[in-house]
């Protein structure tokens, strides 16, 4: 998709539709007043008159413009003025991307720019904009013998006031660009069934990002041989009940200006379906634990975004995928494991599986002497239960990451909460047989599996993301998320900005 940036006289911009955004208050917005002189108030008397009522997502089309360069007009709700703030600017691009994904249109012409968010500048409202329309183009019907018609929208001009904004909504919008293709790609792998969406498929699907990146990216995958060789017995654990081998993959981008500077890394679980293993889960809902790869299928999103960006940073990124089966070779509880660490686990539960394959993967990522950390994994119900489906749970060992993770979710509007990892938490994982357990008893669930991963932790900057609540819904709007790939890569373009500043002061 294309987003260009104008900044001409909006009465006379050519399009197919032009988006204008308003109020309930009937105070037009600076692109809005000038269309409205343009077309001898048309905008202004359907406020008037009620025949569009502002509400926030209201939206109504005017199928002719007379008087304007373009040919309908779509007007929006952004409900009221002193309201108005970032979930607000998000749910009225929702709704106007909706309706111009429903018409047969492949250009249109959008007017956000000028929505006062507080301390949002145009290059975020542009993003925003970006990212609306790769969210609202999406389908995923390649499993339907009838698929529904894909939407032709190809092109987003961005109408912007003021000249001088014009290179800040060009930038906004380029890494909108890239954070909606890596969340459409993130969706799209959580959505695939376990039946194709394998550990083997997540590693052809990462050797096909690598051939796609003219050298940028690198990628190693790792086999069961590798995985034995290696000794990471507690993620081949998982899987040894399922005739889908595991495998643990490895993708490299190399965007610093050394080889040698320290990266950073992400790492995704990739548990292409979750029975529980032998502790088999109920069968209700139990479709739903194709997702349980989406910390997976986020790392591959923002990957994509990373590629498309170059940033000039180091990053690794790391999947451990398996499938959790109950079969006679399968793991049983009370079964004792031997990590990649070398410390033993007692596995009293073997769908708190999650955890198995992150700590080999943890315990992998110390060879490349990482900046910082990040696991994502849609780890703990109980991450549902204290959060429900807004906030991602976070949870870190060291202040300044958590942090700067927090500032990346809200610049992104993909937010985090902070949860506490204190050492009181950490002897509910006492084990009379092995170093630890892998679950903590119901209390605190959340933090306890955090404590168990943080275990594996402690020779880097860690955090760890557990987004159960926020990868997926469920209902009659059953799908994956995209989330957190902008949490993830406004973390990671944090990370190079704040690199360039360090450089900038040396020179200094």
């Amino acid at each position: 998709m294309e987003f260009p940036v104008q900044t001409a006289n909006p009465a006379k911009v050519e399009t197919a539709c032009l988006v204008l955004p308003v109020f309930t208050d009937g105070e037009l917005l600076p692109a809005a007043a000038k269309l409205d002189n343009a077309s001898e108030r048309l905008i202004g008397q359907l406020i008037e008159r009620g025949d569009f009522e502002a509400k926030l997502g209201n939206v109504q089309l005017i199928p002719f413009a007379p008087g304007l360069g373009a040919d309908r007009l779509l007007l929006v709700g952004l409900g009221s003025r002193d309201k108005c703030q970032e979930g607000a600017l998000r749910k009225a691009l929702d709704a106007a991307f909706a309706s111009l994904a429903r018409l047969s249109v492949d250009d249109a012409a959008v007017a956000f720019t000028d929505v006062p968010i507080a301390d949002r500048t145009c290059d975020w409202k542009a993003r925003m904009v970006a990212e609306a329309a790769h969210r609202a183009v999406y389908r995923f019907s390649e499993f339907k013998s009838e698929p529904e018609p894909t939407p032709s929208l190809a092109r987003v001009t961005l109408l912007v006031s003021e000249g001088g904004n014009r290179q800040a909504a060009e930038a906004g919008a380029r890494i909108g660009d890239a954070i909606g293709q890596g969340v459409n790609l993130t969706r799209t792998l959580g959505n695939l069934p376990g039946n194709v969406c394998t550990p083997r498929y997540l590693a052809e699907r990462a050797e096909q990002l690598g051939q796609a990146s003219d050298g940028a990216l690198g990628v190693e995958v790792l086999d069961e041989a590798a995985l034995e060789r290696l000794g990471a017995h507690s993620l081949l654990s998982v899987g040894r009940g399922s005739d889908e081998p595991s495998r643990l993959i490895v993708m490299h981008y190399r965007g610093a200006e050394s080889d040698d500077e320290a990266p950073h890394v992400l790492i995704g679980k990739g548990i292409t379906f979750d029975t529980g293993g032998i502790s088999l889960k109920p069968g209700e809902a139990m479709d739903e634990m194709k997702f349980d790869m989406c910390g997976a299928a986020s790392v591959f999103g923002t990957v994509q975004a990373i590629l498309a960006l170059k940033p000039k940073l180091n990053l690794v990124a790391i999947v451990a995928a398996a499938e959790n089966m109950p079969d006679g070779r399968a793991t049983k509880p009370g079964d004792i494991i031997k990590t990649l660490k070398g410390l033993s686990v007692e596995v009293l539960n073997t769908d708190a599986e999650g955890r198995l394959v992150l700590c080999d993967a943890l315990t992998y990522a110390e060879r490349y002497q990482p900046a910082s950390v990040v696991d994502i994994a849609t780890l703990t119900g109980a991450a549902i239960i204290a959060l429900g489906h807004h906030a991602t749970g976070l949870l870190a060992n060291d202040d300044d990451l958590a942090l700067d993770l927090l500032d990346a979710g809200e610049t992104a509007w993909d937010r985090a909460w902070h949860l506490p990892l204190w050492d009181e938490y950490q002897e509910q994982l006492d084990s009379n047989f092995a170093d630890l357990a892998n679950i903590g008893g119901r209390p605190a669930g959340t933090i306890t599996a955090a404590c168990f991963l943080s275990r594996f932790a402690d020779q880097f900057p860690w955090a760890h993301l557990d987004i159960a609540g926020t990868a997926w819904q469920s209902g009659k709007q059953k799908g994956a998320s995209g989330r957190p790939v902008g949490l993830l890569t406004q973390y990671l373009l944090d990370r190079e900005e704040e690199s360039r500043s360090v450089e900038n002061g040396n020179e200094l």
